[in-house]
């Protein structure tokens, strides 16, 4: 079942397809699906995958193109809209829910807004342990009765694997259809579908194996180790072997294996076996964030935002220009050494000591968004920002009066003493504000109480390498243990504004299989920083020799060292804190239309292309 097929018998049946494909030319547009568990179901990075490649897909397959995902109501009630039931889809949704199977058809209300099927995975729990068994007998795939994702995931499989049958018998011998599962959380449907001989054609895209990232977590030089690894034992110790088994039999038994870039593909060679036939870069819908026209004007608006932010978290202890301040910041998941953060506080260090020493009169203010388990948000950040927001009431109130008695004053030929015109309560709101602003407290290094700090890696390193944010510190830290959004009382933007509003983007991954947050960045007009070892880097050193022109740097570190890495990305950001106000908005524009590069309508061709081979080998 999931052997690779040999040059003749690819072929043969290369030339039986086309053979029956000729004989069969009054058939039907062939129907596309794609299944994954973040599909209409936010939870990482395939969401962001699926969500911006929505449009071209559409574009190509209109409604012969339909996402399948696990029955969510939290999400589901916010991005799904349910529709009747029509057309080859909703005969298999009925066919479900004949069988007692709950399912759901309608649209993700995304752009492009694509037809969406939810299945309900709950409904198939009472036959679960049938399914697991023969998970077990047939595919010799072992998973734990007590572990929830994997039972949910296994029975999203078996839900799959009805729907699809169904879809094929009620479809199939009119037109093709074409399978692409994203991720093991998808993929334990494959292998029984390959043995029963069900006659689509089946994609399987690994975004990251899952022994790789824990393997890339523990190992120092994982890379160097790659090839001498014994996949089989390394899961059992690290307690993923049902994971691994699924990702390896759905890499085995899909017609069509790929993987998001050739530094996946390497872990993918070694751990699962197979070398994927084609590498699928991601993209983003960059129409999203294209604004031109607006490009400096809406820096500048974010850039204010974040200067509140600024001004309430250090201003009660100290104040710096402004207009000399440089935003930097990083984000991703939580992996300590896997995204980067390990380096890029390293490198802040040595940054913040280059700085002071060379004189160079520039702030740079750091920020590190991740999510981490908090209690809630720091009283002292609190309490400035609603400090600041009075300030703001009384300039407005004064401001207002004061403008009035100006105006009248000067139709009477008058020029008045202003001080006299601000109103004796106004006068004593602002001296108590001001009192009460100035703090003997050094701002804080974190917005959040933490429920572990004293475990936290991120905090320990920001404490042993003493970025304490003193006032004459040159390089001031702000770790932000949750995500940006809207409602953020912090920031009052979304993470995406956010990003505009700063300089420099910061994401130096020791293990990253594609890398979205480079991409992010660019898109929005913020040059970043990558390294050699994040899928996103490879391919610009490989295809985009010209990237550092562009705003996109690459720090090495597939060959380097540590502090090699760590030295190359401080002298990167010392350069970039030289670089005067017209040198970064020509970088800004250079990088956000260089950022057209990576729209979907040009990396969704190599999609295109992996439905094309698996419908050719079926």
């Amino acid at each position: 079942m999931g052997k690779t097929k040999t040059d003749s018998t690819r072929k043969t049946r290369r030339s039986g397809s086309r053979k029956n494909k000729s004989s069969n030319s009054d058939r039907a547009d062939p129907l596309l699906l794609e299944i994954a568990w973040e599909a209409c179901n936010q939870v990482g990075g395939i969401y962001t995958v699926l969500r911006s490649k929505v449009p071209a897909m559409v574009e190509k397959w209109d409604n012969n193109y339909c996402l399948i995902g696990p029955e969510n109501q939290g999400s589901a009630s916010v991005e799904f809209e349910e529709a009747p039931l029509a057309g080859a889809f909703g005969h298999a949704v009925q066919a479900l829910r004949d069988m007692g199977i709950g399912a759901r058809m309608g649209r993700w209300l995304v752009t492009g807004r694509p037809r969406v099927v939810l299945l309900d995975y709950l409904s198939i729990f009472p036959h679960l342990h049938e399914v697991k068994y023969k998970l077990w007998t047939d595919h010799n795939i072992s998973t734990p009765g007590d572990d929830e994702l994997i039972n949910n995931v296994t029975a999203f499989g078996e839900v799959v694997r009805l729907f699809l049958w169904q879809l094929a018998n009620k479809d199939g011998a009119r037109r093709h259809i074409a399978a692409h599962f994203h991720e093991w959380m998808a993929g334990s449907a494959i292998p029984s579908l390959r043995k029963d001989h069900w006659p689509g054609a089946i994609t399987f895209t690994t975004h990251a194996t899952m022994l790789g990232r824990y393997l890339a977590m523990n190992t120092p030089s994982f890379y160097d180790h790659l090839p001498f690894f014994d996949a089989g034992i390394e899961a059992e110790r690290y307690n993923v072997k049902a994971q691994y088994q699924i990702e390896r039999a759905a890499a085995h038994g899909s017609h069509v294996f790929t993987t998001v870039s050739d530094v996946t593909a390497e872990e993918c060679k070694h751990l699962l076996g197979r070398q994927p036939d084609l590498l699928l870069p991601n993209g983003l819908n960059i129409l999203r964030f294209e604004r031109l026209h607006e490009l400096q004007n809406l820096h500048r608006l974010y850039k204010e935002k974040i200067h509140e932010f600024t001004i309430g978290h250090f201003f009660p202890s100290y104040s710096f220009d402004l207009d000399k301040t440089l935003y930097f910041f990083t984000s991703g998941r939580y992996e300590y050494r896997n995204k980067g953060m390990d380096l890029t506080i390293e490198s802040l260090a040595r940054l913040n000591y280059r700085l002071q020493r060379a004189g160079v009169d520039r702030t740079v203010v750091a920020f590190i968004i991740t999510k981490r388990p908090f209690t809630t948000m720091n009283v002292h950040a609190l309490s400035t920002r609603a400090r600041l927001e009075e300030f703001r009431t009384i300039a407005d109130n004064i401001k207002e009066g004061i403008g009035d008695q100006l105006f009248l004053a000067g139709t009477r030929g008058e020029i008045p003493d202003l001080n006299a015109f601000v109103d004796d309560y106004w006068r004593l709101r602002l001296r108590r504000a001001i009192h009460a602003w100035k703090s003997g407290m050094p701002p804080g290094i974190v917005t959040h109480d933490l429920i572990d700090d004293e475990k936290d890696e991120v905090l320990n390193q920001l404490r042993t390498a003493r970025l304490w944010n003193h006032a004459h510190d040159k390089v001031k830290i702000v770790y932000h243990p949750d995500f940006i959004n809207s409602t953020n009382p912090l920031f009052g933007i979304d993470y995406d504004q956010f990003v505009r509003g700063c300089h420099l983007g910061i994401f130096p991954s020791y293990y990253e299989p594609w890398g979205y947050t480079p991409l992010e960045s660019i898109a929005s007009g913020v040059p970043a920083v990558t390294s050699d070892l994040s899928g996103f880097g490879s391919y610009l050193i490989q295809l985009l020799p010209e990237h550092e022109q562009k705003g996109l740097y690459c720090i090495h570190r597939r060959y380097s060292s540590y502090d090699q890495s760590a030295e190359e990305l401080a002298e990167l950001m010392f350069r970039y804190c030289q670089l005067n106000r017209r040198e970064r908005i020509g970088l800004r524009n250079a990088v956000e239309s260089f950022s057209e590069h990576f729209d979907w309508h040009n990396l969704g061709m190599r999609y295109h292309e992996a439905h094309a081979l698996s419908l050719d080998r079926v």
